[in-house]
């Protein structure tokens, strides 16, 4: 992010070129749902690259009611953001996702994680290169596994990728929420941070046409 290159591709299905000419998820995921529970609010954990720009995407679509950014996966408590970006704390940069199901289903919301990186990169998302960006589920219950492995599972067998997916599944543990100046990052910084510029902006005009019917009709005040 900070220091990083200007240069950006997300190959991606619909995004970008790494998917095939064409391809769209299979019919068979569409089956699959989280479904509301008795508690209302659920939360999700994504790491996908860069948490400044899964949280700029994650923010703007409807029933998503808060999306903080944050460290999971690693073996350091209470990592810094230096600890991370040293690529030895096992940590991976993620958001955790705060959303609606009655209003957007687990099951969408992966679809949304899948098309908006590129999952067959290991440790790598564009010029973002290191562990603390790899491609991870981390699941909270087993209905969250039991939906990302099948999703994983259907992507791999439809040929959506020209590559295998390298997305790792896990079993949630602790979330870390990064250092305050990290929170909201796009929305405060986007027109001071050239990678907000060149790399975020691009991508987020590119999911805001995929997932037109998904976003808040105020994205000012995602």
């Amino acid at each position: 992010m900070m220091g990083k290159p200007l240069l950006f591709l997300v190959p991606v299905v619909l995004l970008a070129s790494c998917a095939q000419q064409g391809a769209q998820m299979p019919d068979s995921i569409a089956s699959l749902d989280g479904g509301p529970t008795p508690d209302g609010l659920q939360v999700a954990t994504f790491a996908n690259g860069c948490f400044w720009c899964t949280e700029a995407i994650f923010q703007r679509l409807e029933g998503v009611a808060k999306v903080v950014s944050g460290y999971s996966g690693g073996h350091i408590e209470n990592p810094t953001y230096e600890q991370v970006s040293s690529k030895t704390s096992g940590h991976a940069e993620v958001c955790q996702i705060t959303y609606d199901p009655e209003t957007i289903s687990f099951k969408e919301l992966l679809e949304v994680f899948w098309k908006t990186h590129d999952p067959t990169t290991k440790d790598r998302q564009g010029p973002d290169v290191g562990p603390q960006y790899r491609s991870v589920i981390f699941y909270h219950d087993d209905r969250q596994k039991e939906l990302a492995e099948t999703y994983r599972k259907t992507l791999d067998e439809s040929g959506a990728f020209n590559k295998p997916i390298v997305t790792e599944i896990q079993p949630f543990s602790k979330f870390y929420k990064a250092e305050e100046y990290h929170q909201n990052y796009f929305n405060l910084n986007k027109n001071r941070n050239p990678y907000c510029t060149v790399v975020i902006v691009p991508k987020l005009e590119k999911f805001e046409k995929v997932f037109k019917d998904k976003l808040k009709k105020d994205t000012s005040k995602a």
